[in-house]
């Protein structure tokens, strides 16, 4: 149903694991290389298997998951990873009446995520007050296979077991469009958005062939292109990097990744190349571009996940040149979400905020993710950030260290800020010019 057993970021991998007694999975810090002992600590709050996790774009030490025990659980790791096994989540997100298949965090929205069941229902969630907000019900009648947000997050587009694929507005609680037979075959479905609103579908033929197309939302009658792939039986899942518009397919027990280039021109979505490995993959995951060596001409990294191990599969463009190279890293999405929660509830939608990779990601620090319940009864006392002492009066010998790190956490602080204003201003820049061109 959901992602392939794994997910990644900058920081760190996570990795779905078989638990006795309850869900569970692994996180790791993308640095610790070498055999993950037994008794290594895991994240162990469900009491049923966990069967998806979502790291959250906006901040890189939060995950979320959905487990067979019907509830969404939302977790802060430590800095540095886990030391002591974890099981008490930050919230548990319950409102789901089977088990949870899919967890998806909106792309550009504080805090919002999206949760899908075997009940066949949609709930989003503000994870800042623990609450359902919004409740997608009597929309599929089936198992949802798949839940992809547009780039703005306005959107969804899902593939179900009825063989159909839904553009749905999730704030009016409607299904914008709909195309029935997308993949005339009977098994499952993934469909994922691109950043020009356009749909790329993978599915199976009457004749069980593998199958993509792509198809435009206002008119979902006829595809803009189908290719059949071959008649291999595992589900064929997208990976999409929004900057090259490359989506790569990772089938479930292939050992090969082919990638495509999707274009405005026939055949619209061009063959490019297969990656072959010598064993099956049991599950993939999709590095973020920030954590990317634009250095080494990264163009995507994945981690494969193997019986017994996982594995980083790099893919990079050569290039004689050490200069950065502009044309491979356009500004990409960096980690500051567009809009708060509310604001998105309330019907506000926002792009997601660019960064440059010229001089490589650099993680800012993190705020940890609070929740302040709404039910006055429930309210545990939220505890107040502590302030960050003024210098003390009597100086101890030892402090200097302790004032260095202030100093380069408020460089970083200062870094980030100067980097968001220069964004402001290329962006009202633009927006300045776009006005000028209408008021023409």
């Amino acid at each position: 149903m959901g992602q392939l057993l794994l997910c990644v970021n900058p920081k760190f991998v996570a990795i779905i694991i078989d638990a006795s007694g309850g869900g569970a999975f692994l996180v790791l810090p993308l640095q610790k290389t070498g055999r993950i002992d037994k008794v290594y600590p895991t994240v162990c709050g469900h009491t049923g298997p966990v069967l998806d996790i979502d790291w959250c774009p906006h901040n890189d030490l939060v995950i979320a998951s959905g487990s067979e025990d019907c509830t969404v659980m939302v977790w802060q790791i430590p800095e540095n990873g886990l030391e002591t096994p974890l099981s008490e989540p930050v919230v548990v997100l319950e409102g789901h009446s089977k088990r949870v298949g899919i967890v998806s965090w909106h792309p550009t929205a504080r805090n919002v995520l999206l949760s899908a069941g075997c009940d066949n229902q949609i709930v989003i969630w503000n994870v800042g007050t623990g609450e359902a907000m919004i409740n997608l019900e009597d929309m599929h009648p089936d198992v949802i296979f798949s839940v992809s947000w547009s780039r703005n997050g306005s959107l969804l587009c899902t593939a179900c077991k009825d063989k159909k694929v839904r553009v749905i507005d999730p704030r009016k609680k409607k299904v914008v469009v709909e195309k029935d037979k997308a993949h005339e075959g009977a098994r499952p479905m993934r469909a994922i958005f691109l950043a020009d609103g356009n749909i790329f579908t993978t599915g199976f033929s009457r004749m069980s062939e593998r199958q993509l197309a792509l198809w435009k939302t206002d008119n979902m009658d006829e595809p803009i292109c189908v290719q059949e792939m071959d008649s291999s039986n595992g589900i064929l899942l997208p990976f999409y990097d929004p900057d090259t518009n490359i989506v790569y397919l990772c089938g479930k027990g292939d050992s090969s990744i082919r990638y495509f280039e999707i274009t405005d021109e026939a055949p619209f979505v061009h063959y490019l190349s297969t990656y072959s490995t010598k064993e099956p993959q049991r599950g993939m995951g999709y590095m973020p571009k920030r954590g990317l060596d634009v250095n080494k001409c990264e163009i995507a990294r994945f981690y494969k996940l193997h019986e017994r191990k996982c594995e980083p599969i790099i893919m990079t463009v050569p290039r004689k040149s050490d200069l950065f190279q502009d044309d491979l890293y356009p500004d990409t999405a960096g980690p500051d979400p567009a809009v708060e929660a509310e604001e998105w509830f309330a019907g506000k939608n926002g792009g997601p905020i660019l960064i440059s990779l010229k001089d490589g990601y650099v993680s800012t620090k993190n705020r940890d993710l609070k929740v302040v319940k709404t039910n006055v009864l429930e309210t545990k006392t939220v505890t107040k950030p502590e302030p960050i002492s003024t210098v003390q009066k009597h100086v101890s010998p030892q402090p200097s260290v302790k004032m260095e790190d202030k100093l380069e956490e408020v460089l970083r602080e200062f870094k980030s800020l100067r980097d968001r204003v220069i964004l402001q201003d290329r962006r009202i820049a633009r927006l300045e010019e776009q006005v000028a061109k209408v008021a023409m």
